[in-house]
């Protein structure tokens, strides 16, 4: 078997290992076989492309480490906050939150079937090989990606900042970035364990996705907050602390540079710094202690329930039929109901998006607010902003041909189907009512408690329009049978039409503008929509 440049490196602290009781030998050997089959897996990042093309013979490298470019190329977008001047809190917890953002989403999309994994407990349990051991192998083997991968990230602007801020800066950032790898390992270990405590089977599964979503969407608002606890002032960034940035962990790691560099001994600084430190040593020691339970709980992972599927409200049916005509676009749009509330990987995928889109229109909202106050908003135009809760479009239009059981496509060709206009009109329809519909309503609700119900003739619209602009979508990207390709060709062609079809957002919002400066413009265009959307949904889908 093929040794590893990584196990040689590691093969110098075999002494440590075995002091802590590891049997170093069979961590060893487990390493080897775990990293030699990781070069079949391809991380999520470098799934453009590369994934679906078939290697070429001979080629057995590690897919991992050829995107660490990728990765580099993102740890440049740091630098200019490196140079930037000696304001290393603002500078600083910018870069840490940069850097949490690419790892802890990595742990999120790649890692987690490794944290998780209990395929080898058949194998390496029924062996002489102690317990310890095998956590240890485990945690060395997470431990060695994220060391690859953040090392890939810092690695030149931590030599930018060498030669910027000297020697004292580089070996605090080595230790500073040391203690955010075990923090990010452990409580992503800690919060799985959590939920294994309390739930096993299917209902477990499906928690560990909602959690994987949740971490996708606090990452997302986090970074958000985080760049607005900061502002600038003739052009200096001047911070004003409060209570609540506490719970901003990237300030935590920018804080010792302050104390350290800048000799700023304020308790702000302080606190900040001591939790830098004391938070993620307790949290490491917590989790060996929990190893053995956490263990024990992911047999549980190994446990199927049998779903009880609940019955149709008359309601529902009702609304489906008025809907769907026919009763084979009605059997699709229920077929595509369950494929989307059920296809895990197609969870993972979409969902955080579907929340961003909440997001969204409040972070431009947000920067109003900043400028001129609440009343200049409730007064304004300001709920045009959701208009950018139609980015998300293109790409789960896109996204809807993709299923991790791609291979039950057979069945299309199976179906007694003349054309298959009503797979993707059911399938189109039932991604507008259980993703997007659900969504705009909450976004209604909140609108019309800021602008009053002035707005609900325009939210009316604008629905309307994204009805219309799916339409738009699914005709110039292209045609494939919903969920009968492999997520493993993700990403491969159509970016780029993607981001030509943001063009056509900007244009609905601009003459929805102009509409509101005629009177009854508003109602002119819902009709013209109306009369647009039944026309398309009639006539322009086609297989």
């Amino acid at each position: 078997m093929r040794d590893i440049r990584t196990l040689k490196f590691l093969d110098k602290f075999s002494g440590l290992f075995q002091k802590f009781g590891v049997d170093y030998p069979a961590m060893r050997k487990i390493l080897q076989v775990k990293l030699i089959m990781d070069q079949r897996r391809v991380p999520t990042i470098f799934s453009q492309g590369a994934q679906s093309k078939k290697k070429k013979a001979g080629d057995d490298g590690n897919g991992f480490l050829k995107s660490l470019w990728l990765y580099a190329f993102f740890g440049l977008l740091t630098i200019p906050f490196i140079v930037l001047g000696e304001n290393y809190l603002f500078q600083m917890s910018i870069i840490f939150g940069f850097v949490m953002f690419i790892v802890m989403t990595s742990m999120i999309s790649d890692f987690s079937s490794v944290l998780l994994d209990i395929r080898d407990k058949n194998i390496l349990h029924t062996r002489p090989i102690d317990k310890k051991t095998i956590s240890a192998a485990k945690m060395m083997h997470v431990f060695i990606y994220l060391f690859y991968l953040t090392g890939s990230i810092v690695a030149i602007p931590l030599i930018v900042g060498l030669f910027r801020h000297g020697i004292i800066f580089f070996l605090l950032s080595i230790i500073l970035i040391i203690l955010m790898e075990a923090f990010i390992l452990v409580i992503t270990a800690l919060i799985y364990m959590l939920i294994l405590k309390f739930f096993d089977g299917e209902k477990l599964k499906d928690i560990i996705n909602y959690v994987q979503i949740g971490l996708s969407f606090s990452i997302m608002i986090g970074y958000q907050v985080l760049g607005r606890s900061f502002e600038f002032i003739n052009f200096h960034v001047v911070l004003t602390p409060k209570w609540w940035q506490v719970f901003i962990i990237p300030m935590w790691f920018g804080a010792p540079y302050e104390l350290i560099l800048n000799g700023h001994f304020d308790s702000f600084y302080v606190l900040f710094s001591i939790l830098a430190i004391v938070v993620p040593i307790i949290a490491f020691f917590i989790y060996l202690r929990l190893v053995p339970a956490f263990e024990k709980n992911l047999q549980k992972l190994a446990t199927h329930s049998v779903k009880k599927e609940k019955k149709r409200s008359k309601l529902e049916s009702s609304f489906i039929k008025m809907i769907c005509s026919g009763k084979e676009e009605q059997a699709f749009f229920r077929f595509a109901s369950l494929m989307m509330k059920n296809e895990r990987d197609f969870k993972l995928k979409v969902y955080p998006s579907l929340g961003f889109a909440i997001i969204l229109p409040f972070i431009f909202l947000f920067n109003s607010l900043r400028d001129g106050g609440f009343s200049s908003i409730s007064s304004g135009k300001g709920y045009l902003t959701i208009y950018s809760t139609m980015i998300i479009i293109p790409s789960v239009i896109t996204m809807l041909k993709f299923s991790g059981k791609y291979k039950g496509a057979w069945i299309y060709k199976a179906l007694p189907l003349d054309h298959l206009s009503p797979l993707f009109k059911g399938t189109l329809k039932a991604f507008l009512v259980r993703l997007y519909l659900p969504l705009y309503l909450v976004l209604c609700l909140l609108f019309i408690a800021i602008f009053g119900v002035r707005v609900i003739p325009d939210l009316i619209l604008v629905f309307l329009i994204s009805a219309f602009y799916s339409i738009i979508c699914f005709i110039i990207l292209k045609k494939v049978i919903p969920f009968s390709e492999s997520f493993e060709s993700v990403g491969q062609t159509e970016s780029w039409k993607i981001f030509v079809l943001m063009i056509p957002i900007a244009i609905f919002a601009v003459l929805h503008y102009l509409s509101t400066l005629a009177s009854f413009g508003v109602y002119i265009y819902i009709f013209i929509m109306l009369v647009a959307n039944l026309f398309l949904w009639k006539k322009r889908i086609r297989a």
